[in-house]
């Protein structure tokens, strides 16, 4: 069956935003568990006409790393046991017990409802050794007490990233590849920095603070360029692997499918799970914004390098939108735009 979207005006609009500068190219689509549509409007970068986007380029997709790599990982440690999401840190995890931290829940993380720091600031806080880098975070003095309030951090994908090394004993790169992407087949999917032939296809992003260079194949986030691997930022992939995997979350398998992707882990994950607070959350996920949870059923994950994706199980429907906005660090009024708008065309309301 055909999607049921107005395919021109999806086109023009993704193709406005290259006009408009909003960023210098983009490839999207927009699918369901059999059909798909794309379209990759613009350059990779400016300068360089020979390079359009095309549904195989590489891009940084920053934030999107805690749907990609940590919600999975989190998700196969409940899934195994190992976890229990409202138990507290502090009753099994002995790096935080005894800390502020060890009265928040895994799910208090999951819903950004644990009180801790709104931003990271890593380098400054801390310093550049690894080690000391966690042993800082961990044991930070949370803002308010859990449960109180919804404000998003990475710090909560960061916590988690080290919460799911210390119960699997693995790292969380190789946790994600091999619970998620190598059984859904996301070959394209990893942690950067890229090597030379995957960063030459890459979207390239800003400039690194320190030399100025064009980042391309190394990843934006400072936090991640600072850890290497962490639950922050970092993976880099491309539309035919987020395609996959979408489309798996769309109709997780009950038996023998990827770790931490399972149906009642997806169904609790896109369900309301903070109550009366605002802005309401799911496990990571959040409802996309101008629409009605109840009502419309569409959920949302965004990067700060100016990707996103879309899920909707009620419509039986995804979609993708993959940029490079922070080539022309631009503010992110322009993009909220175009990814309202490419939301609402979409999953159009019957």
């Amino acid at each position: 069956m055909a999607l049921d979207i107005d395919i021109d005006r999806i086109r023009q609009l993704v193709d406005e935003g290259v006009r408009a500068k909003v960023y210098p190219g983009a490839v999207w689509a927009v699918g369901d568990r059999t059909n798909m549509v794309i379209g990759t409007p613009g350059l990779m970068e400016p300068d360089r006409p020979g390079e359009p986007m095309r549904h195989d380029t590489v891009f940084d997709v920053a934030g999107l790393t805690k749907i990609l790599a940590v919600w999975p990982a989190i998700g196969s440690l409940v899934e195994d046991g190992k976890l229990h999401l409202d138990e507290q840190l502090g009753a099994f995890w002995s790096e935080v017990s005894g800390r502020p931290l060890g009265r928040v829940t895994a799910r208090h993380l999951l819903t950004h409802t644990a009180g801790v720091p709104s931003r990271t600031n890593l380098a400054h806080l801390y310093g550049t050794d690894p080690q000391d880098i966690r042993d800082g975070v961990l044991h930070e003095e949370t803002l308010r007490p859990p449960g109180e309030a919804v404000e998003h951090t990475d710090r909560a994908a960061l916590v988690l990233g080290y919460l799911a090394e210390h119960l699997s004993g693995q790292t969380l790169d190789v946790l994600a590849a091999t619970g998620a992407w190598q059984p859904l087949g996301m070959t394209r999917t990893r942690y950067g920095p890229l090597p030379a032939d995957a960063a030459a296809r890459c979207a390239p992003t800003g400039r690194d603070d320190l030399t100025g260079a064009r980042l391309r194949g190394t990843a934006h986030d400072s936090s991640a360029r600072l850890l290497g691997v962490c639950g922050i930022a970092g993976v880099f992939t491309v539309l035919p692997d987020l395609a996959a995997f979408l489309r798996h979350v769309l109709r997780p398998a009950r038996e023998d499918g990827p770790a931490g992707l399972g149906p009642a882990w997806v169904e609790q994950s896109l369900r309301i799970q903070t109550g009366d607070l605002a802005p309401a959350r799911g496990l990571f996920w959040h409802p996309a914004p101008g629409t009605d949870p109840a009502a419309d059923g569409v959920w949302a994950h965004y990067g700060r390098t100016g990707t996103g994706v879309w899920l909707s199980p009620g419509h039986g429907r995804w979609a993708v939108l993959l940029t490079n906005r922070d080539y022309f660090t631009r503010g992110r009024e322009p993009l909220t735009h175009v990814r309202d708008a490419f939301r609402s065309l979409a999953f159009p309301r019957g």
